[in-house]
């Protein structure tokens, strides 16, 4: 088969199948992924021919890597099960409320600052498993917590574990790909030097898409979680949503154009924070009215997760401090720097000694390789912490006990969505030429080959989508950037543009898709055990991503081809959809009954 049309249709089918059981049937991702994954394994081997021993050891690849994710969310898991039982959550409580008891600006403060410089560290999923149990702790809904733990991984993802998705996903997506060391030496730049150029737009096109992401926390907050269902509740803190927006982003771009991708996030992230924190500890641009979540016993039950926070085990009761209680966080983020930073460190904790990576090569003959880099893993980091923490809190066996038979329990509820999850990825990926026996590409390729014949010059436009989808399906920027990169490359050269924005439009677009992408929000659910609710938090993350995708295809347009008639138009619809929003939320709040202050106060 040699239709383009019909193939791009077929290479879809799995992620729509998937699509449509979890936020159309809201089926829950442990039903959902199984048969998205024999639908990906019957369209691989019957129209793309991929040989039976590749797809079991995709399998088995996919597997591995569902493991080693699932090694991370126990860590976050046993993380939050030991700062509740040391009783270090309710000093952490008080003084985010000291701040201000306003839940919209903890979650700004906390999910988009705080997330950014956790996924500047580490990335790979991180920001939600620390955000989102610490959110839990503090009051906040579950899936309010996930979904906040979600929204944050778009802006500060490009550039998080320390630049690995523009190192790694668009360094090596592009190394040795014909035209590239063509269009390095027109510009005069070595390999390292032209990533770092394309990182410099990244971090301008994201500016622009992220500049509402705190506002969009505050809005999806009130209006999905709050007591009225108040999408204008959330737009009254818009000056302080903006502020911390900008003091996030603009370090974040003048660290990508000064210093290369390494530490936009990370340095964007922790200078907003100290920023935010000082500023708001002296009231300012504090909302002048408070907003908090309705009683418990009116939230909806899907909105509950199964970890309760408030009788996890005996509190210690004793007075803790507030440095003493963020400890284990300051423990986190130190060694999640050192290990990303300190080159010797890195170095050995990456190396190929058996004791630090264990191995998985040549998968049954067929050449497909992975390893688990346990050691380096976040995992790790969580479980030292943790160990750490034992003494520095003084907890006694009975509490220490208890947090590993919480999270020990927790962690099975999300076992069986990733581990069929991890291997669809995973055979989608691999399911090109190397692999099979109709010499196709694979089929995120495929598709983005069809989604590029129909869009011809205005590409820019759709390039975005393409990163998001690597996203969605992968979990991954890194990996939608080395899968889509050279071809995002070749498409821009095959248009007539500078192929570089076009890459860089990948790069946010497969940032703007890690809201969506299946496994991290199972991943993410499970910190806070929330399962089965998938479908319901990809309902809300979609608009995210929608929305970042449709700015970032706009920037790049208009960075490539200046104030074009496409582009206007499309710039126009965007901004058309975001007016309009404003106006819906508004109109939407005048016609809620409101509230008696009795009824307020539960």
């Amino acid at each position: 088969m040699d239709n383009l049309a019909v193939l791009s249709l077929l290479a879809i089918a799995p992620i729509v199948v998937v699509g449509i059981l979890l936020a159309g049937l809201r089926w829950p991702a442990k039903y959902a992924m199984p048969v998205g994954y024999v639908v990906t394994v019957l369209i691989a081997m019957l129209v793309w021919k991929m040989r039976p021993a590749a797809v079991a050891a995709a399998t088995i690849e996919g597997l591995i890597v569902a493991i080693t994710l699932l090694y991370i969310v126990f860590g976050a898991l046993l993380l939050l099960a030991t700062v509740i039982g040391s009783g270090a959550m309710s000093t952490i409580r008080a003084g985010f409320t000291s701040i201000s008891p306003d839940r919209r600006v903890q979650a700004i403060i906390i999910g988009w600052l705080f997330g950014s410089f956790i996924e500047g560290a580490s990335g790979f999923g991180t920001p939600a498993a620390v955000v989102a149990p610490l959110m839990l702790a503090l009051g906040f809904p579950a899936m309010a917590a996930v979904m906040v733990g979600l929204i944050i991984q778009s802006t500060p993802v490009s550039f998080g574990a320390v630049g690995t998705p523009m190192i790694v996903g668009i360094g090596n997506g592009l190394k040795d790909g014909a035209g590239v060391a063509e269009r390095e030496a027109e510009l005069g730049m070595d390999h390292m030097e032209y990533v770092a150029h394309i990182a410099s737009q990244v971090s301008i096109i994201h500016a622009i898409a992220g500049l509402l992401i705190p506002l969009i926390i505050s809005v999806f907050l009130t209006g999905f979680f709050g007591e009225r269902k108040s999408f204008a509740e959330g737009l009254k803190i818009w000056p302080f949503a903006i502020y911390a927006s900008v003091a996030m982003t603009v370090p974040y771009v003048i660290v990508a154009f000064v210093a290369g991708p390494e530490f936009p996030a990370l340095l964007g992230g922790l200078i907003g924070l100290a920023i935010v924190m000082f500023t708001s500890s002296k009231g300012f641009l504090m909302p002048k009215e408070t907003f908090d979540f309705g009683p418990r016993s009116t939230w909806e039950e899907r909105w509950m997760g199964s970890l309760d926070t408030d009788h996890l085990g005996d509190i210690d009761k004793r007075r803790m401090s507030l440095p003493v209680a963020w400890t284990p966080y300051v423990i986190i983020a130190v060694l999640l720097l050192a290990t990303r930073l300190i080159e010797p460190l890195t170095a050995a904790l990456r190396s190929d000694n058996p004791a630090v990576t264990l191995p998985f090569d040549d998968i049954l003959g067929t050449g497909i390789s992975t390893n688990w880099q346990w050691l380096y893993s976040p995992g790790t980091v969580f479980i030292v912490t943790c160990l750490i923490t034992y003494a520095l809190h003084r907890m006694s066996g009975q509490q220490i006990a208890k947090t590993w038979k919480v999270a020990g329990k927790q962690i099975l509820g999300t076992a069986v969505a990733l581990l069929f999850a991890v291997p669809l990825v995973r055979i989608l990926i691999r399911s090109g030429a190397e692999f099979t026996e109709s010499g196709l590409a694979s089929m995120p390729v495929t598709l983005a080959e069809g989604a590029a014949a129909v869009a011809g010059a205005n590409w820019p436009l759709i390039s975005p989508w393409i990163g998001a989808l690597g996203a969605f399906v992968a979990g991954s920027n890194t990996v939608s950037n080395l899968t889509f990169a050279l071809f995002q490359f070749h498409t821009g050269a095959e248009i007539g543009v500078t192929p570089d924005t076009v890459v860089a439009t990948q790069a946010v677009g497969g940032a703007g898709g890690n809201p969506v992408a299946i496994h991290n929000i199972v991943a993410a659910s499970a910190t806070v055990g929330l399962l089965g609710r998938e479908g319901d938090l990809i309902r809300k993350t979609a608009l995210v991503t929608t929305y970042y995708c449709l700015v970032a295809g706009a920037v790049g347009y208009f960075m490539i081809y200046g104030l074009r008639p496409a582009g206007i138009v499309h710039a126009l619809i965007t901004l058309a959809l975001i007016v309009g929003s404003v106006f819906w939320m508004v109109n939407h709040d005048k016609k809620l009954p409101k509230l008696e202050t009795a009824d307020r106060r539960g």
